[in-house]
């Protein structure tokens, strides 16, 4: 099977291959402006293709995908022979998806609970083998990566719980498991924090979930009877249709170890908490997507855990514009700022990609829908654009921005540079060379690590 995109008459369709023949036949289509479907996969067994799409006209939806991950709320096995569509119904709302390693057949599913992967199996055997490798580790939750093509061999990924990471080769023809590298072999576990899942209520009483990692020195139960109230920093995740994670976070790791609490929130916006969840963070940047993270900051302070006069905000991509609107949108919050490869400038974003893609784009479309407002000539969003609010700074700020990032332009963060040197605003700028928009680069992104922490010590010391 294979899919295509009509990107001017915004039409996605199916195409399926006709039984005994190398030709293919369209199949089905759909109007898709936004949010089109998509090709999955193969199925659970041969001659099957998977593709989540919603599909009123067959029937209401799941109840339980109402609470499922957006890309997975509506997943349906089609028949390559027949064209017939049926829905795969899983017991819990669905995160991600299993493949056998050798046939690439749909053998499981999972989900991201609070404290690690949990993982389901329509293949019997895989659920019976799995069975045996988490049993192995109680009171962990091993990752999966990978599986041998009989399914008796496995590499888990074990984290957390004062460590950064150990890789295990498990054998259970030999009823054994052993270590086959370590994901920061540099990393030692005292120099890991706990990280604790939290919950909190919004300004608007929306329930927001996040974690808590605290420095390697205050305990997994520190606090306000611990001793004195820790400081922060907000670490925003990009995306901003992405989400934190439980598990060692190499960034939030290096700067608990240096003495911050780091609180990753998922904002109204982020994945995983279903379609309603998402649509909550439509126009919403600068806005409640940016209270929900001082909303957390508030409710850290008045548990008596962080000092509220202590706190800066980090983030990279989506999450460096939450940095700068920290500063700039908000004020009088954080005491510094960091920004890494994000955006400045909302009204410009959306003109150069107007000019990259056309301006009734499907990426156009979506960037407005995230943004609000209409479109790239909309001056209401220079309320929402730091870049053109820098007379409001107080807080200094450092941007980092990699010279060959393809996704946000280097000229947002020189933009939003320049017009802090006008207002006489503290700003300091690094410019990666080689570098992309995912710091894909160990040297840079190493310079980057080194460069946050040392601001983040000069203008907020942890002790």
């Amino acid at each position: 099977a294979y899919s295509t995109y009509d990107e001017g008459r915004q039409r996605w369709s199916l195409h399926l291959r006709t039984p005994g023949s190398r030709a293919f036949a369209h199949a089905w289509a759909v109007d898709a402006p936004l949010d089109r479907p998509r090709l999955v996969g193969l199925g659970r067994r041969g001659g099957t293709v998977l593709i989540n799409a919603l599909r009123t006209d067959l029937g209401p939806s799941d109840p339980s995908a109402e609470d499922g991950a957006d890309v997975l709320s509506h997943l349906y096995e089609v028949d390559v022979a027949t064209g017939a569509w049926s829905r795969v119904v899983f017991e819990r709302p669905a995160h991600f998806l299993m493949h056998h390693p050798a046939t690439a057949l749909l053998i499981g599913w999972g989900r991201l609970e609070e404290d690690g992967s949990a993982y389901h199996f329509f293949d019997p055997g895989a659920a019976s083998n799995w069975d045996r490798v988490r049993a192995a580790y109680p009171g962990q939750a091993p990752q999966l990566v990978s599986w041998s093509h009989d399914l008796r061999q496995v590499v888990v990924l074990v984290a957390g719980q004062a460590q950064s990471g150990v890789y295990q080769l498990v054998d259970m023809a030999q009823n054994r498991a052993d270590i086959i590298g370590e994901a920061y072999p540099g990393v030692p576990s005292s120099a890991v924090g706990a990280q604790r899942p939290i919950r909190y209520a919004a300004s608007d009483g929306l329930e927001i979930h996040g974690y808590l990692t605290l420095p390697p020195d205050a305990g997994p139960e520190s606090g306000p009877e611990s001793g004195t109230p820790l400081p922060l920093v907000v670490l925003a995740h990009g995306g901003p249709a992405s989400r934190d994670t439980p598990g060692f976070d190499w960034w939030a790791q290096a700067m608990a170890s240096r003495g911050y609490a780091v609180l990753q929130a998922n904002f109204r916006g982020s994945t995983d908490r279903g379609r309603a969840f998402m649509e909550a963070g439509f126009g919403e940047w600068g806005l409640k997507m940016q209270t929900d993270l001082s909303d957390g900051v508030r409710w850290l302070a008045a548990e008596g855990l962080i000092d509220p006069r202590r706190v800066c905000i980090v983030g990279a991509s989506y999450g460096g514009y939450a940095a700068l609107a920290g500063v700039t949108v908000e004020q009088d919050l954080y005491r510094c700022a960091v920004s890494v490869n994000g955006v400045s400038d909302l009204r410009r974003m959306l003109g150069e990609e107007v000019r990259a893609t056309g301006r009734d784009s499907e990426t156009v479309r979506y960037w407005t829908r995230f943004m609000g407002g209409d479109g790239p000539g909309d001056r209401s969003l220079d309320a929402r654009s730091p870049a053109r609010l820098t007379a409001r700074l107080t807080a200094p700020v450092l941007l980092i921005h990699g010279r060959d990032d393809t996704v946000v332009p280097l000229r947002q963060s020189r933009d939003f540079h320049a017009a802090a040197e006008r207002s006489g605003a503290q700003v300091r700028m690094v410019e990666l060379d080689g570098e992309d928009h995912w710091l894909s680069r160990g040297d840079t992104r190493l310079r980057m690590l080194a460069e946050t922490v040392a601001f983040l010590e000069r203008h907020n010391p942890p002790r």
